[in-house]
């Protein structure tokens, strides 16, 4: 994932899109991992995320010239965005539910959680500098919710095997995450 655009690049961006849509899709690479994590957070089901991430972007292009840039960053546009996609959501299947609860749930679901967006996107490009074995493990585990078995069969190893990549994946990542961003510790060779 690139890192977000600095404001000034991020104005030229959202203006060349502004003036020629198919400029949108730099817009969307730079945000889709964001958007991602802060949708999912609220929602439960991968269909579910993916569905309203597609959703927002959708909305989010068809409202562009609507945009006017006033100095906050565009992920909060898009943020705004998809508060309201989940909420509409919600309302929707409350009342084909028929019930006071969803909307609740709702107003639970749309409250804005800036900190854990962040620590998700950081998690998905933290997995994304995993080892190519580890890196596998966790997508086929924790993204497509695959059973060990399911994914020793398939890259043809030992379900101790993945066990063991699945740990060292998780022991690296939690490490990274303890982290501050931008720093690595060093630790002592002994």
């Amino acid at each position: 994932m690139k890192a977000p655009p600095k404001e000034a690049d991020e104005k030229l961006l959202v203006e060349a899109a502004q003036k020629d849509p198919r400029r949108f899709a730099e817009l969307y690479e730079a945000h889709f991992e964001h958007v991602y994590a802060y949708v999912a957070r609220r929602v439960r089901g991968r269909a579910d995320s993916e569905d309203l991430t597609a959703e927002v972007f959708q909305q989010a292009l068809a409202n562009l010239a609507k945009f006017e840039w006033r100095g906050v960053p565009f992920r909060a546009w898009l943020y705004r965005i998809a508060a309201n996609a989940i909420t509409d959501r919600w309302q929707l299947r409350s009342r084909e539910q028929r019930s006071p609860a969803a909307d609740n749930a709702a107003d639970r679901q749309a409250h804005f959680d800036l900190e854990e967006v962040e620590r998700r996107a950081r998690l998905y490009r933290l997995v994304r500098t995993l080892p190519p074995e580890q890196r596998r493990v966790i997508e086929m585990r924790f993204a497509e919710e695959r059973s060990i078995r399911e994914i020793a069969q398939q890259m043809k190893r030992t379900s101790g095997a993945i066990k063991q990549l699945q740990f060292r994946a998780i022991r690296s990542l939690r490490e990274q995450l303890d982290e501050k961003p931008g720093r690595r510790t060093r630790k002592a060779h002994g």
